[in-house]
């Protein structure tokens, strides 16, 4: 067990937030998440955190994970104090945090995303991941499944994808497979880029827009100056801020930001 304390961690916003569709509450205060071929259970009680996982673990895959190193309170405070609807928006959400996630399953999460809301697309993923993902156990006995390779995919009839509900998206996800397959998409030359080069990059692949673009440059890259924008975003864009969003005072950590709007926009519906 590994045990931390901070005011700017919340299990229940990141898992409500729409960047992790393979986190699963299982009460007010526990939690579990597959990622990275790894099951982890947490639990949070105040502001303390317990992660179910040895501190090798923790220290080699979770703290980057969860941004841990990233002083997510100094983002908060470097919000311009006039700009009423951020720093509400900020103080409502001040427990996102931006996942490190892996590059491949947030390309076909993204996918999976478009003109889709969170519940069906965690949906979706879980399908995918029990009929076509690696089968592994806890020691504890929990069965749990790994996000299918691109190579288990490539493999996958349209029929039977449209079967874990992925509709015209199967389309989407197939080529995405079979490019990564074929070496038409290279993932490990994503990984090299600064945001610029992979947005384009992305846009590249068949399916992929500018909003599953920028998911993907957030939430797996980690490029935090994307700022994918969805219909939520743009309404929000539209009331509060018509002369422009100021990219250029939050610069790096416009995508943090981006979180904290669309958290607060979706919740306070």
């Amino acid at each position: 067990m590994v045990t931390i304390q901070s005011d700017n961690f919340s299990l229940a916003q990141i898992c409500e937030s729409g960047q992790c569709f393979r986190m699963t509450k299982y009460s007010d205060d526990r939690y579990g998440l597959v990622a990275f071929g790894k099951y982890l259970e947490m639990v949070q009680t105040g502001n303390s955190i317990c992660f179910d996982c040895t501190q090798e673990e923790f220290d080699t895959l979770w703290e980057a994970y969860f941004d841990l190193e990233t002083d997510y309170a100094a983002i908060i405070a470097g919000i311009d104090a006039n700009d009423a609807y951020l720093s509400a928006a900020a103080e409502y959400g001040r427990g996102i945090r931006i996942l490190h996630q892996e590059l491949w399953e947030m390309l076909i999460s993204f996918l999976i995303s478009q003109n889709n809301n969170i519940g069906r697309i965690q949906s979706s993923v879980r399908a995918l991941c029990s009929r076509y993902g690696e089968r592994r156990g806890t020691a504890d006995g929990r069965t749990y499944f790994c996000f299918p390779t691109p190579e288990a995919l490539a493999n996958v009839s349209l029929e039977d994808l449209n079967a874990c509900g992925l509709g015209y998206r199967s389309r989407y996800v197939s080529r995405a497979a079979d490019g990564v397959c074929r070496g038409d998409i290279d993932l490990s030359e994503l990984r090299t880029m600064d945001y610029d080069a992979a947005k384009m990059k992305l846009l590249k692949i068949y399916g992929v827009g500018a909003k599953v673009a920028d998911c993907v440059c957030l939430f797996a890259l980690h490029q935090t100056a994307a700022f994918p924008r969805d219909t939520h975003i743009n309404k929000v864009m539209a009331a509060q801020y018509p002369d422009g969003f100021p990219f250029s005072r939050y610069g790096k950590n416009s995508g943090t930001l981006q979180q904290y709007i669309f958290y607060y926009d979706l919740m306070k519906k």
